[in-house]
């Protein structure tokens, strides 16, 4: 509230899927007990409520608030003002409407669903209800972002004619999430320019300000495939048995034991057990698990690399390229061409080419992120993200989530239409484009 005689009420939660990304989201009510608080958690693994409930326990959750099921949940009175949904992908639409039904406020992480019915349930289920939903774009909510959309909506580089736009996964990255992980299978979550990039498709959206007319896709699993396996790792099908391990740039020997011995337990070790990391749970995930796979014995089937074309409604054009095979991880590079000027953006820093007078001048721009919290993932838009969410509901105003349900379903189906366009090689028309 605006109200400087009021202190504005205490906001409270409940997480509904304790993973990385639900705990995260946690944090905000640890970090700002004066306005949300955490008061309740539901999840089906028996360590990560554990962890969380210890992580939480300033805040003394009920035992009676701790579900194994969110249906539980779901069929209780309501128990708090707001739902954080962090289920895996394709479990997001069932609790994302039975919450809305049921009056909560609702941030899902991203991507909101799997299929284009889904995504369009939710939106109608919460609009029907009139709660607000926020979705973990959470790249809209950066300074750097803001002072990037700041730039462009100025008019400083004139018309926008193009925007290049480049997501650099990570190659242990990918291989964890990608190839070993969660996501490795469309059957079993969802392709992969759906569940890493979305949030990118989104972003060029945001940036450029203007609906796309059509796409066009290329892409495929180009490496990660039996095919490209060494010779000289023979018939070894995992790593920790491979004369390759301490070689291999995907070893799991390298990327989880290892770190487990130098006394890392973060991510991404914490996400391969089912118990407190230590070097025997780590070794037994290695020996029995998907993380202990050669990546080129695995099953997965997503992209490893895959490039999106979009043509906007004045004709502005952006591309998109997202790669797994690189040193950064997730940070992004991007161009944007005007016809007075130019940025490119390195995402830390905006360099700011202009154009118009006599010489051409340059001028940078360093957004600073959030600092004193410890929700630093994507640059603390976390942190932004949780904070614009919270004060939505606290002010009930809309209009502070950057990526509501209507912004949301539009980049979306851009994202499921460029998919389209890669699997048919064709050009989708997302919208008819306007006649002048």
């Amino acid at each position: 509230m605006d109200n400087n005689n009021s202190q504005p009420r205490k906001i409270t939660y409940v997480v509904v899927g304790a993973g990385n990304r639900g705990s995260v989201y946690s944090l905000y009510g640890l970090e700002n007990p004066s306005i949300a608080q955490v008061v309740g958690v539901a999840d089906p693994s028996e360590y990560r409520r554990r962890v969380f409930l210890r992580t939480h326990k300033a805040q003394n959750i009920p035992e009676e608030n701790v579900f194994t099921d969110w249906k539980e949940l779901a069929q209780r009175e309501k128990i708090a003002d707001c739902v954080v949904i962090a289920t895996p992908d394709s479990l997001h639409v069932e609790p994302a409407i039975a919450f809305a039904n049921k009056g909560y406020h609702i941030l899902v992480e991203k991507p909101l669903a799997v299929t284009e019915d889904d995504c369009k349930r939710i939106v109608q289920a919460v609009k029907d209800n009139n709660v607000i939903l926020a979705v973990g774009h959470v790249m809209r909510y950066t300074p750097y972002t803001q002072k990037i959309k700041e730039l462009v909506n100025s008019g400083i580089l004139g018309e926008i004619i193009n925007v290049q736009h480049l997501e650099p996964v990570g190659y242990y990255h990918f291989a964890h999430s990608y190839v070993r992980g969660n996501w490795r299978k469309e059957s079993e979550a969802t392709f992969s320019l759906m569940a890493k990039s979305c949030h990118d498709i989104d972003w060029i959206r945001y940036i450029i300000g203007e609906k796309c007319t059509k796409v066009s896709s290329f892409g495929s699993l180009k490496h990660f495939v039996k095919k490209n396996k060494p010779k000289e790792a023979g018939d070894a099908t995992r790593c920790m048995e491979c004369p390759l391990s301490n070689d291999c740039p995907y070893s799991a020997k390298t990327l989880y034991l290892n770190k487990i011995e130098q006394g890392h337990v973060g991510w991404p070790v914490s996400v391969i057990v089912t118990r407190e990391p230590d070097i025997e749970s780590v070794t037994e995930a290695l020996r029995d698990g998907p993380y202990g796979r050669c990546v080129y014995e695995s099953d997965n089937d997503v992209c490893d690399n895959q490039v999106v074309n979009m043509e906007f409604e004045s004709g502005k054009t952006a591309s998109f390229t997202m790669i797994a095979f690189s040193k950064e991880m997730c940070t992004r590079k991007t161009r944007i061409y005007g016809t007075h000027g130019e940025l490119e953006c390195d995402g830390h820093s905006i360099k700011h080419t202009n154009f118009q007078g006599q010489q051409m001048s340059t001028t940078v721009y360093t957004p600073e992120a959030k600092k004193d919290t410890k929700m630093i993932g994507h640059d603390s838009a976390d942190w932004y993200l949780m904070d614009s969410f919270i004060k939505a509901v606290i002010s009930n105003d809309p209009s502070r989530i950057l990526s509501g349900p209507d912004e949301t379903l539009e980049s979306h189906l851009i994202v499921f239409a460029a998919e389209t366009a890669r699997k048919t090689h064709q050009v989708v028309h997302t919208v008819q484009k306007e006649s002048n």
